[in-house]
């Protein structure tokens, strides 16, 4: 599963990177947008096994990181937001189009494979950590450092998702 999650992985990043060339923010609101859609399918899912009595002895303490986590990312969103991220309706359009398709391969994907679906997620991370550490060699943006590290920080806490879950 790991070399198909890298697989798609590596496509949308190309697809994303190709169509937001030239257009930092946007591209970082778009992909703001979508990397919160994990956060709330894990809870979904964790949610509902709850409501199946099929809660696990981390439920809790993943339950919580979830919710920090879907915080912290909107928080990243609202900072690409008053960059003019989401100035034009092509990007909100094709970004809010992108998270009900990953919201929903994520919900499966939990349910079915949680380890897997943490897996994508912390490749994820790791490229947007990688995306602004690329974007900080030519500008000068201390919010866009804070962003970077919260992003290596989300992908330390889904490996110890990956670790907790064996």
């Amino acid at each position: 599963m790991k070399r198909f999650n890298s697989t798609i992985l590596n496509l949308t990043v190309n697809i994303i990177d190709f169509l937001y060339k030239g257009r930092d923010y946007q591209r970082f609101w778009v992909l703001e947008e979508i990397a919160r859609a994990p956060y709330f399918a894990f809870l979904s899912v964790l949610h509902l096994r709850e409501s199946m009595g099929l809660r696990g002895p981390e439920h809790i303490y993943l339950m919580e990181e979830h919710f920090a986590q879907t915080l912290n990312e909107t928080e990243h969103l609202e900072y690409m937001e008053s960059r003019g991220g989401n100035a034009y309706w092509v990007d909100r359009a094709f970004a809010r189009h992108l998270v009900l398709i990953y919201y929903w391969i994520n919900v499966v994907y939990y349910w079915v494979a949680p380890r897997s679906a943490y897996d994508l997620s912390y490749g994820v991370e790791l490229h947007a950590a990688e995306t602004y550490n690329k974007f900080l060699y030519d500008h000068d943006d201390k919010r866009i450092e804070e962003i970077m590290q919260d992003e290596i920080n989300h992908a330390e806490e889904l490996h110890n998702a990956m670790e907790m879950i064996k």
